[in-house]
Parts: C-alpha cells; structure tokens; sequence
C-alpha cells in the first residue's frame, strides 16, 4: 500500500471509541471549515457594533411609602399598590398621553415620516417600563411592594431624561390624585349605603309594630287555654224563665178568678136557660143578667187584693235580666270564638315577627359593619388631605444617562466569535461524520475482516505558489479525489 487508504463507511458503525483521540486532527484537517464561520461572525459582530445606533436609557426611583397611621385607624385600601400603578401606567401609555409627548418633545423625527403613527406609538410603548421592586415577608406573607422603577429608552440622552421626567410627574400626580378619589368616593358610597340601611330598618321596625299593634291581644294569650262560662249563663236564662212563667201564671190566675167563681158559673147559666126560654126584654132574663152582674161583682172583690202591677213589674225585671244575660253570653261567645281565632293565627304572626327580627338582625349588623368601614374612609380621607397615608415619592429622578445602554459591543463582538466557532465545529463534525474516513488500522480491519500488514505514513511534499487550489487541500481529502 503506496498511499493511504480513504473509504466512507456507511454501515459500520463502530470507530467511535477512537473518535476523540482522533479529534484534534479532524479540526485540523478541517481548519477552513472552522475558520470561516468565525471570521464570518466577527464581520458581522463588527458591522452590528458600527451599524446599530445607540441607545440611552433614563431612569426614575420612587419609593411607595407606608401609611404613618395604622391600619385599624384609615383601613385597608380597596385596590394594592401593584394594581394602581397597573392602572396609573395604562393611562399614561395611553395614545392621546404617547401622541402628546411626542409632539412636546420632538420624537422619533426621522421614524414619523416613513412609518404610521400608531407603530411608532406602539414602539414607544414597549420603550417604557415599569418595574416594582419586592421584599419577601416574613411568615410566608404575600411579597411586598416598596419600589417602582420607571425607564424609558431613546436615541437622544436629553429627550430620553425629558420624557422620564414627565412620565414620572404623571405617574406621581395621578397616584396621589386617585388616592383621594378613591377615599372620596369610598366615604360617599359607604354614607349612601348607611342611609339605604337606616330606611330598611326603619321600614322594618314599622311593620313590627303595626303587627304587633294588631295582634296584641293575640300574642298576649297566645300561651292562654280559651274555656267558656255559657253554662251558667243558660241555668241563669232557664231560672229566671221558671221565675216568669210563675209569675205569669199568677198574673193571669188573678185576671180570670171572676169567671171561675161558683155563683158566677151558677148565675151565668141561669141566664142562658132564660134566655134560651125567654127573650131578652122578659122580666126573668133581666133579672137573670142583673144576678149575674151582682155575683162577678162579687167575685172580683178577691182578685182586686191581688198585686198584678207587682207581677208585670217583676216579669219586665226578669225580661231585663234575660236579655242582659242573652247579650252577655253573646259576647262572651264573641270573645271566645277571636280568642280561638287569634290562638290559630298566632303561629303565622309569630313566624312574621320572627322573620321581621331576623331581617332586623342582619340589617343591624350590616349597618354596624358599615359604620365601622364609613368611620375608616372618613379617616382615611383626612390621611389623604394631610399627606398620611400610603404614597408614591420620587428617591432619584432622572438624569440624562452619559452612556448608552445598548447596543453592548463586548456582547455582540462574544456573540458574533462564539456563534461563529459553534457553527465551525458543528461543520467540520458534520463533514466529518458524512465522509467518515479510515484513520485507524482497526477502521479497516472492521471493514475488510483482515488486520493489515502495516501503515504507510504519509509523508507531505513542499507545496509552491504556482500549485492549484487542489494541491492545498487536506492529503487525505486529495488522495479520495484521486481515488475517486
């Protein structure tokens, strides 16, 4: 074997133990591969660092300061500092606030006049942050705010501190304005909240005393059992009664005692025989009618002893009594029959006003609730106007930045020779695992199943100016040309 032996290998797959040992040579042999993507990378690291303009970044520092009174005294706010800033920064990246900061400060001159507003509004937006700055809290609380960062990045350092300074009085302004807002506005709807709780309540403490004043006799016997006294009143009614008929018989005992008398009966039939013998003008019927006229006179001389006017008096006494007695069983009657009414209503009034109270109840409770919160606002409130509670203050403002804060050349110029190096080696294995040459006698004893007799060495010859391109290639990558 005169020449080195050279073969792509693409079915075998062992080799790789020997693969590193045979490394340095391989990124030797592959030396241009690797070179090239470098100087590449650092051309255009160059041309990055040259072509990309600079740019400067102008920052603000303010501090949220805590409220010097306590909670219990102002309360709690009703949003965080975090969502208040949200909001505050939408506001001031709004359109109408970008477009009047660019028109006040002359930006993006060269920008306006090849591209639409509303892009340059957009990157203008994304030109501004702000970013809090958090502590953790002891005791696994929530993280608390205490910094905000405002910065806003330019090509000018003077309008880049401007238009930060102006973005930080906004932010300042509208922080302590809506603050106290905020407590205004709280301290208003909880007011119009206690007077909606104070009208329910007395809504209600009306209709608990019309209900009450309505069934008060009911609630009061309620607990009472209802018995009724009709009994006596009917053995007094059938007395008195008995008395009368007593009475009346006595009465009229003593009217009619004349037509029950003997000579009476005896006269009166001796003038019906004369008169039925006789006419009436006869002598013996005269004198028949003139005995008979003598002996009821006779006969009512006893029934004129007889008290009548007593009687009828006693008797009207004794109807008197009867209907006194009648009405009073009446209503007696009435008031048992709304006793039994009212013991039969009772349970649905009692669920009423037990309903009214538990309504009465929570109303109260949310009034009280209410108060203790009004009470808070209120102060709150005087916080805000005295400056007390919770606050933005600016710590730095900003100040035109003396350097700009990109583009970072070392960072470009380590990209562009790093990437390029990766990309070179990535190359150079790649060629190296597609042509996989034999550089180990195992390789080709892997291959052919016999173990060569020696390795010829390569001895390399001294190149000349005048020789091809060809000529200065790898030997290896020559002697498969020429194999090929």
């Amino acid at each position: 074997m005169n020449q080195p032996l050279v073969a792509e290998v693409g079915e075998e797959t062992g080799g790789g133990s020997s693969f590193l040992g045979h490394l340095p040579a391989i990124l030797w042999q592959r030396r241009l591969l690797v070179l090239a993507p470098v100087i590449i990378g650092a051309i255009l690291a160059i041309i990055a660092v040259f072509v990309l303009p600079p740019v400067y970044q102008s920052s603000a520092l303010m501090l949220v300061q805590s409220p010097q009174l306590s909670n219990d005294v102002v309360g709690t706010a009703g949003d965080t500092i975090e969502r208040r800033m949200a909001r505050i920064k939408e506001q001031v990246t709004s359109r109408p606030d970008l477009i009047a900061l660019i028109d006040e400060h002359g930006l993006y001159r060269s920008k306006r006049a090849r591209e639409a507003l509303s892009k340059i509004v957009s990157n203008m937006r994304d030109d501004i942050s702000l970013t809090p700055t958090t502590i953790v809290q002891p005791g696994g609380q929530t993280d608390r705010t205490v910094a905000f960062e405002l910065a806003f990045d330019y090509s000018e350092p003077v309008a880049a501190q401007a238009v930060a300074q102006d973005l930080m009085e906004r932010i300042v302004e509208l922080d302590a304005r809506g603050s106290a807002e905020q407590a205004t506005n709280t301290v208003q709807f909880l007011t119009d909240q206690a007077k909606g709780l104070e009208t329910k309540i007395a809504a209600l403490q009306a209709q608990r005393a019309a209900i009450s004043a309505r069934n008060g006799a009911v609630l009061a016997g309620s607990g009472m059992m209802v018995g009724g006294n009709t009994g006596s009143y009917d053995i007094q009614i059938a007395s008195i009664q008995r008395d009368n008929s007593l009475l009346l018989s006595q009465r009229n005992m003593a009217k009619t005692s004349d037509t029950r008398d003997p000579a009476v009966v005896s006269a009166e039939a001796a003038l019906a025989g004369a008169r039925a013998v006789y006419s009436e003008s006869h002598p013996d019927v005269v004198l028949a009618k003139q005995r008979l006229a003598e002996a009821r006179e006779f006969a009512k001389g006893p029934s004129r002893q007889v008290p009548v006017n007593e009687i009828d008096q006693q008797i009207a006494f004794n109807n008197s009594q009867i209907a006194a007695l009648r009405a009073a069983k009446e209503r007696e009657l009435a008031q048992v029959s709304s006793a039994l009414s009212g013991q039969a209503r009772a349970p649905l009034v009692q669920q009423q006003l037990g309903a009214l109270e538990q309504s009465l109840t929570g109303l109260n409770d949310q009034y009280q609730e209410v108060s203790r919160r009004l009470l808070a606002a209120k102060a709150g409130v005087r916080a805000e106007d005295e400056q007390m509670g919770e606050r933005l203050s600016v710590v730095e403002p900003p100040v035109v930045p003396d350097t700009p804060a990109s583009p970072n050349r070392l960072l470009l110029a380590a990209i562009g020779l790093g990437g390029g190096l990766a990309l070179g080696l990535l190359l150079a294995l790649a060629v190296e695992i597609m042509l996989r040459p034999i550089r180990d006698p195992m390789d080709l004893e892997r291959l052919l199943g016999r173990h060569p007799l020696g390795v010829i060495p390569v001895i390399s010859l001294p190149t000349t100016a005048g020789k091809s391109w060809l000529s200065r290639l790898p030997n290896f990558t020559r002697k498969a040309r020429q194999h090929g």
